[in-house]
């Protein structure tokens, strides 16, 4: 249970730190969310975040939370590097 919770907490970090980075002048660095930020930038990265949290829901679903931990991981090193680049800017 645990693993879902921390998936959830990564995935809002990892918005609020994407919206503060641009914010600050960042740029996003993933083609596929830069494409749905053609609808504005606090519309798009949201939007990135509903379908990771509903990617997440299929992972439950299908029982393969060992995919959730490896997402988990990678979307943690993304807050990291989001905050790199806020300290940088």
């Amino acid at each position: 249970m645990a693993i879902y919770q921390i998936f959830i907490y990564l995935q809002l970090l990892d918005l609020l730190t994407t919206l503060l980075g641009i914010r600050l002048g960042a740029v996003e660095a993933s083609p596929f969310v830069r494409l749905l930020m053609h609808a504005g930038s606090l519309n798009g990265v949201v939007a990135s975040k509903v379908l990771a949290l509903g990617i997440g829901a299929l992972c439950i679903y299908t029982r393969r939370s060992h995919v959730l931990r490896w997402i988990s991981y990678w979307y943690g090193v993304l807050v990291v590097w989001n905050l790199m680049v806020i300290l940088a800017a």
